[in-house]
């Protein structure tokens, strides 16, 4: 479990591809990593298979790869990077498992006197759950959805230190996001269609 508030950010040093494997190597601050322990990448769930000299190295399964994109990662990319929450910690964000539920697409990107308006097509499953002042996560980052523009498009408000300490600074019109949709939402939807 996750809270979407990301802790640093990280660099990818190595991606090793094989016809049915991807295992990413990533540079990070975390110096006390262990192997097993669950670390969101980008907002994936991902396990530490092993470690050294300030990087980790992850494994991509095929069914990860086919919801994220994760396989598009190559070296110098820099990735979002949140350890999974503590018992008794803080819970800024919101619950987020680090089940990316699709890629989305950043349809408009512009700044508003102190913030930066972004507008994110969602996939159709998760535009369904999202609702105004909802939480969503975007490549990790625990947001809130300040407006629906249409049946698949959200707007996000994004503060400077939001641009500053993510990756989302760096994301330009036509970049693909990684989207998760609120777990509540999606109990809610599920207890619905069984009803």
């Amino acid at each position: 479990m996750f809270t979407g508030i990301v802790t640093a950010m990280g660099e990818v040093v190595g991606a090793e591809r094989g016809a049915d494997r991807l295992a990413l190597t990533i540079r990070s601050p975390y110096d006390d990593l262990a192997v097993g322990d669950s670390i969101a990448v980008n907002g994936a769930c991902l396990t530490v298979v092993a470690h050294e000299g300030g990087t980790f190295r992850v494994d991509v399964i095929v069914t990860t790869r086919g919801r994220t994109g994760l396989a598009a990662l190559a070296a110098g990319d820099r990735v979002n990077l949140e350890r999974a929450l503590a018992v008794g910690e803080r819970l800024g964000g919101h619950f987020v498992q680090g089940h990316v539920d699709g890629l989305g697409e950043i349809v408009g990107l512009r700044p508003e006197a102190d913030a930066w308006l972004m507008d994110v097509r969602l996939p159709p499953d998760v535009a369904a759950l999202s609702i105004p002042h909802g939480s969503i996560a975007v490549d990790g980052v625990s947001l809130t959805i300040s407006d629906l523009l249409d049946h698949a498009t959200v707007r996000i408000g994004l503060i400077p230190f939001t641009l500053a300490h993510t990756t989302l600074g760096e994301r330009k019109v036509g970049d693909r996001v990684q989207i998760e949709a609120d777990m509540l939402g999606k109990y809610v939807r599920q207890l619905v269609q069984k009803g």
